[in-house]
């Protein structure tokens, strides 16, 4: 049965995979602040594919978690109350496993083997994993590697990690790379982070540079290691019930248009990245860039942990294709 549209027209009959209703808006939610590159790219998405389909499906966005925290946003789009959603993959895994690989410590060395390996073997692999979850994966987008910041000291080596207290979110994988330098963990809601850095509850926490930039965590931060110790995207999906009632046609235009804005959203990440560290600079925070081979080597644990969590089979299977 199909999943309730929200239809503003006056056909209310959808014949599934050969005639949609017209005028059709299928949302779109996302955590990204509403000037990051993720919430830019879902604005150029939104626009093509009302232009491509002549109006029968407009594209409604709700950025910066406006409907719900990231875990209850991808609830509600598998559940069909959301058409769409711009999860990680660490929310992902919480439904496939197989997808909690990609965020293991260290796994990437760069943004272009990232890309290739998820656009490429990975989407191939796990992608229609998802649609027993009811969910249809239409692309891979951006975020990027994940950096340490704190209040206390410059991050230089390994041991200037131990004893930090570090903020995470709850995903497994980013809690065992920090654990596997040595910091203690906190588990704090991204919207209590400012008041939790300004009171010192935690010493730092962890983001990409975009995050901190947008952010303006450095306000309550001193200190900025490029540790880049995870990699993570945001994923298209779509309710499985939603995709499958549009034409062949309309799907096409779906992937395509959602493959050429996380193109859009991963260029202007990297585009941005230096300029964003040089603000954050000018501004005040110290920025170190340590040598990453010494906390790539302690990462045993946190791997196994990540295996442990994700699966042997589908851990394997990841790493088979780094080489």
């Amino acid at each position: 049965m199909l999943k309730k549209l929200f239809i503003t027209g006056t056909i209310a009959a959808l014949m599934t995979g050969t005639a949609l209703a017209q005028d059709v808006t299928l949302r779109l939610a996302h955590f990204a602040a509403e000037t990051h590159p993720g919430h830019l790219a879902a604005q150029a998405f939104a626009k093509a594919v009302t232009e491509r389909t002549g109006g029968a499906i407009k594209v409604e966005l709700f950025p910066a978690n406006q409907l719900g925290s990231p875990p209850e946003q991808l609830e509600q789009t598998i559940l069909g109350a959301i058409e769409m959603n711009l999860p990680t993959q660490g929310a992902l895994d919480k439904y496939e496993k197989a997808f909690g690989t990609v965020m293991t410590p260290f796994a990437f060395d760069s943004y272009e083997q990232a890309h290739a390996v998820l656009d490429g073997p990975f989407s191939e692999w796990a992608g229609p994993k998802l649609e027993e979850q009811g969910l249809v994966m239409l692309s891979n987008w951006e975020y990027g590697f994940r950096n340490i910041t704190n209040t206390l000291r410059p991050i230089n080596t390994p041991e200037d990690v131990k004893g930090l207290k570090l903020r995470t979110p709850s995903e497994l994988q980013i809690v065992a790379a920090l654990e596997g330098l040595g910091a203690s963990t906190t588990q704090i809601a991204f919207n209590e982070l400012p008041n939790a850095l300004n009171q010192g509850v935690v010493d730092g926490q962890e983001n990409p540079i975009g995050v901190i930039s947008h952010y303006n965590l450095n306000d309550f931060q001193e200190h900025l290691a490029i540790t880049r110790h995870v990699y993570n995207s945001m994923v298209q999906v779509i309710n499985k019930d939603v995709f499958y009632s549009l034409t062949a046609e309309q799907q096409t235009i779906l992937r395509e248009e959602s493959k050429k804005a996380g193109d859009m959203m991963r260029a202007a990440v990297i585009a941005q990245e230096d300029e964003e560290l040089a603000a954050l600079e000018a501004a005040g925070m110290k920025v170190t860039r340590p040598h990453l081979a010494p906390f790539a080597a302690l990462m045993g644990p946190a791997r196994a942990r990540v295996a442990d969590y994700s699966g042997k089979e589908n851990m394997d299977k990841f790493l088979s294709f780094l080489k």
